[in-house]
């Protein structure tokens, strides 16, 4: 089966899987990259329409929409092709059998997305802006921040998901080991500057 995915008439829909694993390691682990800001709520300003038909108009966040459709096509671009070998004895060219299942897996993800938007019911959007890191405490990952040395830091937001950003002390004479914690006190673009939890500044915090 792994090899009949791999021919050009299956090549569509095992692309698609590979991009919808892909989408969930990133959400899962991050890979350094923190939180995307497209898992936002794209049908939150919807008044119905083409974006309630597709799904988009219920709150749910887009990453979740778009791995659906890519499992639908998936499915859908799968079975027209097993059902295309039963009946001809060849699976149908990629790019008709690409057209029938997107418009098939089109309308299975709108009965999907649907479903996920009826059991994620509390459902609030965890997309912050960057300056909401501020006050935040972040821990050195890895080098050592001086002024003019920033070094990579891991912050974790009020809803619990990591982000990894570029930290600098605060004051000059300050210096940030891995490990160390600091607290961000202010950002120039993507980079923060932190006091670190040893500061006598931050005793009383």
């Amino acid at each position: 089966m792994v090899a009949q995915l791999l021919t050009p008439a299956y090549l569509p829909f095992a692309i698609a899987f590979v991009v919808m694993i892909g989408i969930g390691l990133i959400e899962a682990i991050g890979l350094g990259v923190g939180h995307l800001d497209l898992e936002a709520e794209i049908g939150a300003d919807a008044d119905g329409g083409v974006l309630d038909w597709l799904g988009l108009g219920d709150d749910l966040p887009i990453l979740i929409w778009l791995t659906s459709l890519l499992g639908c096509f998936t499915l859908a671009g799968t079975a027209i092709q097993q059902v295309a070998t039963s009946f001809y004895g060849a699976p149908l060219p990629w790019r008709p059998a690409s057209g029938a299942a997107f418009v098939v897996g089109a309308l299975l993800n709108t009965l999907a997305a649907n479903g996920l938007a009826r059991i994620m019911p509390g459902f609030e959007t965890t997309v912050i802006s960057t300056d909401d890191l501020l006050r935040c405490r972040g821990t050195m990952l890895e080098g050592t921040a001086r002024r003019g040395s920033p070094a990579r830091a891991k912050v974790v937001d009020r809803y619990g998901q990591a982000h990894f950003i570029m930290v600098e002390p605060h004051d000059d004479g300050d210096v940030i080991s891995p490990g160390e914690t600091a607290l961000l006190v202010r950002r120039e673009g993507k980079l923060f500057f932190a006091l670190p939890d040893g500061n006598t500044l931050l005793q009383s915090i």
